[in-house]
């Protein structure tokens, strides 16, 4: 986040919002422009790509399924814009101690352990990493004594569209997270791979809710996509996982979705026509 932290403040901070006797490593001054620039950038993140995929992805005959929430756009989006805020604030600190030099993150290739192949394999483990981080973090959110104070919010919308993305209350949306945040701190990750596996985790967020379950064939029972998650927001107690459906095997919690099989919502949808 630092290289975010300098652009800011060459290009923009520095000349025109802080004064120039502020020095621009100084701890207050960084903590309050990390906490802009999280803000603005998921915010950013969340409506751009959620737009897209909204207008241009999700199929909105899903819009008639019995359901799907009367003015549930609207409400998805007010929940996570008032979610957002509270989420960066934990999120901040994370992001301040990497800017303080304790994490592992590095700037040159040449730092990398392996070089370019470092860098590649650091991608893949921190998808496993994450995907792992995130599915027992998930599950847990699932339990009676979590379940209803911080996870029940987002299951509401039951057929969700790519804004239910980040509409968690802010604890779930935060510890969700974690995982992401965690791994430069234990591994070595170049910043600039950092930043776009950064925006990356945030698509597959919105993704994963957009109502497209297309996947090739051989990666169906490989690949947490859409389907998987549609199955996890009506189901309840199955599909925790992020990116894959390792784990879902692994712990006894994976389903095949139901969309491939002509028992999902479209299907729903088409017998009702019929009738």
């Amino acid at each position: 986040m630092d290289l975010v932290l300098d652009a800011a403040d060459r290009h923009l901070l520095t000349p025109y919002v802080y004064p120039a006797s502020w020095p621009e490593g100084e701890p207050c001054r960084q903590l309050l422009s990390l906490f802009v620039i999280t803000n603005l950038g998921a915010l950013a993140l969340y409506l751009l790509f959620g737009t897209l995929s909204y207008y241009f992805i999700f199929d909105h005959r899903l819009k008639t399924h019995p359901q799907f929430l009367e003015n549930q756009v609207r409400r998805e989006i007010l929940y996570a814009l008032r979610s957002l805020p509270w989420i960066s604030v934990p999120t901040v600190a994370l992001f301040f101690a990497e800017v303080q030099g304790y994490s592992k993150l590095y700037d040159n290739i040449e730092d990398s352990p392996y070089g370019w192949t470092g860098v590649f394999l650091s991608m893949l483990s921190f998808l496993f990493f994450t995907d792992m981080g995130i599915y027992w973090i998930h599950r847990a959110l699932h339990h009676k004594l979590l379940y209803k104070r911080f996870h029940k919010p987002h299951h509401l919308w039951k057929i969700a569209t790519p804004f239910a993305s980040h509409a968690f209350h802010p604890v779930d949306g935060f510890m969700q997270s974690l995982p992401y945040h965690v791994y430069p701190f234990l591994f070595p990750l170049h910043k600039v791979t950092y930043l776009g596996l950064y925006i990356f985790v945030n698509v597959w967020t919105i993704s994963i809710h957009d109502g497209d379950y297309r996947v090739p064939r051989l990666l169906r029972h490989v690949i947490n996509g859409s389907a998987h998650h549609t199955d996890h927001h009506l189901y309840f107690d199955y599909n925790y996982g992020q990116y894959f459906t390792l784990w879902d095997k692994i712990g006894g919690s994976y389903k095949s979705p139901t969309a491939f099989e002509g028992k999902g919502p479209h299907d729903y949808l088409r017998k009702l026509r019929e009738k």
